[in-house]
């Protein structure tokens, strides 16, 4: 089930915690976070990144359709805008909580923004699953989560994925047009020895790439939860993935250098990089937020 690949690291940026990687087919560049290392960095279609420095910790970032982007952050939701210097936060649904930040975030395939919170000592189950609607609205999805990580959603919006990296699990719902979950599920409860599941995307087969932190891999399962292959990387701490390239066939995937001591750093000196692979199977057009 392990796949070769021709993995390469086409950014070595070593961030401390790199993750929420998002292709923005607007500008042909993907963008992703240092979540601890507080920047936003810029990869463009002819290899050269661009780096900004963000006032406060940012879990995610997506697109808006009116420019720039909406991100969950340490002090809420907000609007991102890293060239123009703007960072401004205009809703946070968990200000009695100061233990808590938003962590990873995705758009679904109606341009929702959905992002986890969780206890920032990941300590406590305080996290919590939102969804952030076009006008605005933001609704509590699920709870109770410890690390949350994720979603990601199937080709026709009807079912979405959801990670508790602490418990080693990733969940299954159904959702509706509006947006609805139900029937939540285990997909797949991992052990130990596979390290925790983190940041995910679904390609165009409907099929489901988790990264694995303190797994060194990528691995693919199906719609119905069959492992298929796995995607060795040569750094320990892989944190999330998606595809991009004008055609969606390149797979992007983010990695963190934290808590590795100086000899784990010197046996990867690519830990905290960006790595690119051409797997071999395309992913999905986001839609960008409305709001």
């Amino acid at each position: 089930m392990s796949a070769d690949s021709d993995l390469t690291c086409v950014a070595n940026v070593h961030a401390v915690l790199g993750e929420g990687p998002v292709w923005v087919a607007r500008e042909t560049a993907l963008y992703w976070v240092d979540i601890k290392g507080l920047k936003i960095f810029r990869l463009d279609d002819q290899g050269h990144v661009t780096e900004w420095p963000t006032p406060f910790r940012i879990g995610s970032i997506v697109p808006r359709r009116l420019g720039g982007f909406v991100g969950g952050t340490e002090g809420g939701i907000a609007e991102i805008d890293p060239g123009a210097k703007r960072f401004k936060i205009f809703l946070d649904p968990e200000a009695d909580q100061p233990g808590n930040r938003f962590n990873d975030g995705k758009l679904d395939r109606q341009g929702r923004f959905w992002a986890g919170t969780m206890d920032d000592s990941e300590r406590g189950d305080s996290g919590t699953l939102y969804r952030l609607d076009a006008d605005r609205s933001i609704a509590a999805i699920d709870g109770k989560y410890r690390v949350t990580n994720g979603p990601a959603f199937s080709p026709d919006g009807a079912v979405m994925y959801h990670n508790d990296s602490a418990r080693r699990v990733t969940y299954r719902f159904e959702l509706d047009a509006g947006g609805t979950p139900r029937d939540r599920t285990v997909f797949r409860q991992f052990g130990k020895d596979d390290g925790y599941p983190d940041g995910m995307t679904v390609d165009s087969e409907g099929c489901l790439w988790i990264a694995f932190w303190d797994g060194w891999c990528l691995r693919r399962y199906s719609p119905g939860g069959e492992w298929i292959e796995t995607l060795k990387v040569p750094v320990q701490r892989p944190t999330s993935c998606t595809f991009g390239g004008r055609d969606l066939d390149r797979l992007y995937v983010t990695s963190a250098s934290i808590g590795l001591d100086e000899k784990a750093r010197e046996m990867q000196p690519n830990a905290g990089g960006l790595f690119m692979v051409s797997p071999g199977v395309r992913g999905l057009a986001d839609v960008p937020f409305a709001g």
